[in-house]
């Protein structure tokens, strides 16, 4: 088992990576806790034991349940069943359920403790860490949310053994970012440690600025457009795929800028396509302006123009004052 804390002061925590991890639950339970609300989904391939009174919440698979209305039903069940202040909710799914669950825990009496059981590499590796929780309106992805640090995360590796292919390739798209933002060589490593080092490298990130002032927004590399194409293709794209072709796109967008060389353009396609075998061409059918109208809407913007995280000759950077039409070329390059 590895042990990765987040240090946040008197809200630190543990994220438990390992396999069987899982075990480790009631343990990272505050003391005050009396029962639990269990949120998940049907076919969570994992069963936890919390060692309180437990009620269970299922919500819906696929992002149109990460809504407010799933929020609103949460809080509602919460309601009935009495829950306290003092008590704990505990999510357990991928990235989906812990930014849900999170946002539930953050909303509940204005704030009670949540736990999350990670079980997707995706979730591992991003999702379930930092504290950002969030739901979907029609206008963009995530726009609503709270930032709300979870008591402690479970990463139980059981439960990848169940992953179809393509939840694996999501999982890849946020290692691929990573490979960008410090250099590592996360594939040579064990599966255990590979997981470990993102969590890792997150917790730092975190750590230094929580609320995304600054470097946190890093994190973000390739999120821009990811986010846009998750939205315009009415999710047949998934995020961890939407974000390999968003840190191509990123790379096309430097290039344009004259901030990185057409070598460094090629190597995100070596990284993101050869190493991770993650696709790297956009969808066909897919409005280049519809797409900056929707990365417009991106909560990094600050102002008229658009803002995006790109390379450079210093690394990644937050990149302001970036045109619609230097957005639009990007694509078209892509093409």
């Amino acid at each position: 088992m590895i042990t990765v804390r987040v240090p946040l002061g008197d809200r630190s925590y543990d994220v438990l990576v390992g396999n069987g991890a899982r075990s480790e639950l009631a343990a990272l339970l505050p003391s005050t806790a009396r029962r639990v609300a269990l949120v998940t989904q049907e076919g969570i391939p994992l069963e936890v034991e919390p060692g309180l009174p437990c009620e269970r919440f299922v919500i819906g698979d696929g992002e149109q349940h990460k809504s407010l209305a799933t929020i609103e039903a949460l809080c509602r069940g919460f309601a009935r069943m009495g829950l306290t202040r003092n008590d704990v909710i505990v999510g357990v799914g991928g990235g989906m359920v812990t930014d849900v669950a999170g946002f539930a825990a953050a909303s509940w009496h204005r704030g009670i403790p949540v736990v999350h059981v990670s079980t997707t590499l995706v979730g591992m590796v991003d999702a379930a860490v930092g504290g950002k929780t969030g739901v979907n309106i029609v206008e963009g992805k995530n726009l609503v949310g709270a930032y709300w640090q979870p008591s402690g995360v479970i990463c139980d590796l059981d439960a990848l053994a169940t992953l179809p292919p393509r939840e694996v390739r999501c999982g890849r798209g946020e290692m691929a970012k990573y490979h960008f933002l410090t250099g590592d060589d996360l594939l040579a490593m064990g599966e255990a440690e590979r997981v470990a080092r993102c969590v890792q490298i997150k917790a730092d990130v975190v750590a230094g600025d929580e609320r995304e002032g600054g470097r946190r927004a890093l994190l973000n590399y390739g999120h821009t457009l990811a986010h846009a194409l998750e939205i315009e293709t009415n999710h047949a794209l998934a995020h961890g795929e939407a974000v390999g072709i968003g840190l191509v796109y990123a790379a096309h967008l430097a290039h344009h800028l004259g901030r990185i060389s057409a070598e460094r353009v090629q190597q995100h396609y070596e990284v993101v396509g050869g190493a991770y075998e993650l696709d790297t061409a956009l969808p066909d059918g897919l409005s280049p302006t519809r797409l900056v109208a929707l990365m417009a809407r991106d909560k990094k913007v600050l102002g008229d123009q658009l803002t995006f995280v790109l390379d450079g000759t210093q690394g990644v950077e937050v990149v302001a004052g970036v045109t619609a039409e230097a957005a639009l070329a990007a694509l078209a390059s892509m093409r």
